[in-house]
């Protein structure tokens, strides 16, 4: 007899799995696995469930409410957040890789939770989350809801098509191309970006690089760096809309002297919101990471940065919080990444290392990073 959940099964949704257990998470014979879902489907946890069994794991599964985790966040206050960080960091330390799946049926769920709240609560669990990115094999992605497919200009079916395309690419092949332009970071210097209302410099030296091509999110298709903290100088202007606790900001317009942000403005009437993020703590004005997004089938924004950050032919840069590889040693509650679209349709614009121009108008011109041109890498 077939079962209620054999007949409910998506084939997309058992080949999704199997790629952030099998690939994403490389889970081997014996190693625990958290799985945490927000406004996800049964079917999906099922599938992850299995899959993780297959390769020998133990799964723990937690799903959540994007709308319960609002109202907890509205009514926190220092005890609370303490007694969750306490909870959560004794868990994740028994974890040998972590999977989150976020859905967001309203993308403003959280925006009327009070700044000072999402503060608090934020710098509470930052230790959790640093422990989850230095400690285990971690990989996050949204689930495509009706509200995606809206901020994308799109039907739901088109998009939902669109997602399982993109994130079950051939990101092997992606990880293979991406390796040169890791070698050019890791030895580069100084890196210039041009563009409409864009000229900024700063330094990567000897601070690394890290290849994004499907074992930390999905979809992928970045390579990341990160400023010496006081290495920034100029003025970059980002042409993408971007959400942030709840709220979007349009035309953010960034100058930058000595690695600190000291003019932020932005279009729209939410400077106010803005500057109040980035006064959250000390480390919010300064920069934890630049990054080189190349994702083929990634194209236009919609306004979730974990596909924004990955357009092809885009570039991010971070107020706050650098990770510990490659990293600057700034620490902030926020994490905040800004695209910035070089294609000719979105204004165009040049990145050079070290006085070589490495991309033009959203292309890579070397030989050895031609394999991360749309045209290769699909």
């Amino acid at each position: 007899m077939v079962s209620s959940a054999q007949r409910m099964s998506d084939p997309r949704y058992a080949r999704l799995a199997k790629l952030l257990i099998e690939y994403s998470c490389a889970i081997q014979p014996g190693e625990n696995i958290l799985i945490d879902l927000i406004d996800t489907p049964d079917a999906m946890a099922v599938e992850l469930i299995r899959a993780a069994r297959a390769a020998g794991g133990t799964p723990i599964v937690e799903t959540r409410s994007g709308r319960v985790i609002r109202e907890v966040q509205l009514g926190t206050d220092e005890r609370h957040a303490t007694l969750v960080k306490t909870i959560e960091m004794a868990r994740m330390k028994r974890m040998h890789a972590y999977i989150a799946i976020r859905g967001a049926h309203n993308s403003g769920e959280n925006s009327d939770i009070p700044s000072e709240k999402t503060r608090l609560f934020a710098k509470t669990l930052r230790p959790v989350l640093d422990h989850r990115i230095n400690k285990t094999r971690w990989c996050v992605l949204r689930w495509p809801t009706p509200s995606m497919a809206q901020a994308a200009n799109m039907s739901t079916e088109a998009f939902e098509k669109f997602y399982f395309d993109v994130c079950t690419m051939d990101y092997a092949k992606m990880s293979r191309a991406c390796g040169p332009l890791e070698k050019r970071m890791r030895k580069a210097d100084r890196v210039h970006i041009k563009g409409p209302g864009t000229d900024l410099t700063f330094s990567i030296k000897g601070v690394g690089a890290k290849p994004c091509e499907g074992l930390r999110n999905i979809p992928d298709g970045e390579c990341f760096s990160c400023p010496t903290l006081k290495s920034s100088e100029g003025v970059i202007t980002f042409n993408t809309p971007t959400l942030y606790a709840g709220t979007k900001f349009e035309g953010i317009r960034l100058e930058l002297k000595q690695g600190r942000i000291v003019k932020a403005t932005c279009q729209g009437g939410s400077e106010k919101k803005l500057n109040e993020i980035l006064d959250m703590d000390p480390g919010a004005r300064s920069i934890g990471e630049f990054s080189l997004g190349f994702n083929p089938y990634i194209l236009n924004p919609m306004c979730d940065i974990l596909f924004d950050e990955k357009i092809a032919g885009s570039l991010h840069y971070t107020p706050g919080q650098a990770y510990e590889d490659p990293g600057n040693g700034n620490k902030s509650a926020v994490h905040w990444d800004m695209v910035l679209i070089q294609r000719p349709e979105w204004g165009g614009g040049e990145v050079w290392f070290d006085r070589e121009l490495i991309r033009k108008d959203g292309l890579f011109l070397p030989k050895d990073l031609q394999g991360l041109n749309p045209d290769q890498l699909r």
